[in-house]
């Protein structure tokens, strides 16, 4: 924390932000700054989507304590929220996958998630990337959700996500399929 807090000193960087750990390791990173006077933590990098929700368990309260942001990563969870489950699955992307998000084998709950998304696009007429970054937006936690931007068309998915408003019932239509799981994104 004191190399982060000189380089902030220096002028070289504004602010500085942690990713991907667990929340006690945040914990004692921000209380080691505060208590030597040193720059704090601003922001946190996670792994958060909508059927990958366990930062919201430690996490999220800790990030509350300290006023932090979370900019959450893989809102689209490396694709599989952008499509529909099957055409997701057969992908090149999704062969490569093989049936698995980072190592761990799609739940029947990412399946009715995706399913939900889905649903939602169809009805209002926008991408499934569209709905999924707007769930990801629709957490008051989330300052601003990292978005792959391999091709024109992710830019302009994420453009019209900032400007789509899901209903609390479409929000909550989604939450409610969620199922807990393992930690993954991090050791």
């Amino acid at each position: 924390m004191k190399a982060l807090h000189d380089v902030v000193e220096s002028g070289k960087v504004r602010y500085i932000g942690a990713s991907s750990m667990w929340a006690h390791q945040l914990l004692e990173m921000q209380y080691t700054a505060r208590m030597n006077g040193w720059t704090e933590f601003i922001s946190m990098q996670n792994l958060h989507n909508a059927a990958y929700r366990e930062e919201e368990r430690e996490m999220v309260p800790s990030l509350r304590k300290f006023g932090m942001g979370m900019i959450p990563w893989s809102p689209v969870m490396m694709g599989y929220l952008a499509r529909p489950h099957d055409e997701a699955t057969e992908s090149d992307r999704g062969k490569a996958m093989n049936g698995k998000f980072m190592g761990n084998a799609l739940t029947e709950a990412d399946i009715r998630i995706n399913e939900k998304i889905q649903e939602i696009a169809e009805k209002r007429g926008v991408s499934m990337a569209v709905v999924a970054i707007a769930w990801s937006l629709s957490k008051e936690y989330v300052t601003a959700p990292i978005v792959g931007m391999g091709k024109i068309e992710r830019v302009e998915e994420a453009v019209e996500a900032v400007n789509f408003e899901l209903t609390k019932e479409e929000e909550t239509s989604i939450d409610e399929l969620y199922q807990p799981r393992k930690i993954i994104g991090f050791s």
